[in-house]
């Protein structure tokens, strides 16, 4: 499956690599894809994968999904 998320706050490689970070920590991501310009994040995961807990995850790096 694949879940695209818009992320606000992101402005540099390392909110890229912040918010790639903690979805792949998340059980069931495969692969993140994030684009800085857009504010979309692609999230490549497992149907057992908890779309909360991604959402999650972001906001818990201190940026807001829309």
């Amino acid at each position: 499956m694949e879940t695209t998320l818009k992320v606000e706050g992101m402005t540099c490689g390392h909110c890229k690599s912040a918010v790639e970070g903690a979805l792949k920590e998340v059980d069931g991501v495969n692969e993140v894809n994030v684009n800085l310009e857009t504010g979309q994040v692609k999230v490549s995961h497992a149907d057992s994968a908890n779309k909360v807990e991604m959402r999650e995850v972001v906001e818990e790096q201190g940026y807001d999904v829309v």
